[in-house]
This record gives structure tokens, C-alpha cells and sequence, in this order.
């Protein structure tokens, strides 16, 4: 029985330019055989989730350098649960200082992967928690 690959949105929310780190994390997802879709720079969170719910995603992992993670990674998350994709996991990663953390995983960020993180921590965490959802849904993936 072939499963359906996990599908990934990876973007970049604000005015942040540099988005080599997003790019590695990108190829790495897909190296591991999931389905990855990128946004491209200067997204907004409007965009972010417009373009979740089109492409049917199961993850939303956001890259941010630029210091607006405690704006935008929420502003996201809420507008997913606005339109109801409260069930999209939402992982954050980029320059975002330790303290911030757990402000950002009470809005709703399952994860934050700082610089330095293998790439498979990542792969392994989504694997882990897109399995535990589609437990929860009944075997949906």
C-alpha cells in the first residue's frame, strides 16, 4: 500500500531577503520524499495560508531572520484557524532568540528549529507529529 507523501509549504513570511536556510531545509524535506512547495521571499501571512489551503498542505514551516517572528509566525497560525486548517502542523525555524520560544509555541508553533538543527530532527519531527494527526483523523493522511 503506498501512502501519500507528507506535503510541506515551506515560506517566508515579511520583508525578510535571505532565504538560503529555507532552500536547505527544502531539499532536505524532499530528500526524505516529501512533497515541498515554496513560497518564494517576502510572504505574507495572508499568502502563507491562502496558498496552504490550495495546495492541501499537512506542514507549514516558516523561515524568519528578520526579528518579526513574534508578528508573523501567530498571524499565520491564526489564520489557519480562521479558516478552519487548525489540524496543519506549523513549524518555525531561523534567528529567533531562546526566550521567544515558548511565547511562540503557546500560539499555536508545534516547533522551532534554530540554526545549526540536522535537517533530519526536522524530517524526523514532522514524520513523528503529521503520524500522530492522522491518528487522531482516524488513519487520514
Amino acid at each position: 500500500m503506498s501512502e501519500r507523501p507528507i506535503r510541506v509549504l515551506v515560506a517566508k513570511p515579511g520583508l525578510d531577503g535571505h532565504d538560503r536556510g529555507a532552500k536547505v531545509i527544502a531539499q532536505a524535506l524532499r530528500d526524505a520524499g516529501m512533497e515541498v512547495i515554496y513560497t518564494g521571499l517576502r510572504q505574507t501571512p495572508e499568502q502563507i495560508v491562502e496558498a496552504a489551503l490550495q495546495e492541501d498542505v499537512q506542514v507549514v514551516g516558516l523561515s524568519i531572520l528578520s526579528g518579526a517572528h513574534m508578528h508573523l509566525f501567530p498571524a499565520v497560525v491564526d489564520g489557519l484557524r480562521a479558516q478552519g486548517a487548525d489540524d496543519i502542523l506549523v513549524v518555525g525555524g531561523g534567528i529567533i532568540p531562546d526566550e521567544d520560544i515558548p511565547l511562540l509555541k503557546e500560539a499555536g508553533i508545534a516547533e522551532i528549529f534554530g540554526p545549526g538543527t540536522p535537517t533530519t530532527e526536522i524530517v524526523r519531527f514532522i514524520r513523528e507529529e503529521v503520524a500522530k494527526r492522522s491518528q487522531k483523523e482516524g488513519g487520514k493522511q
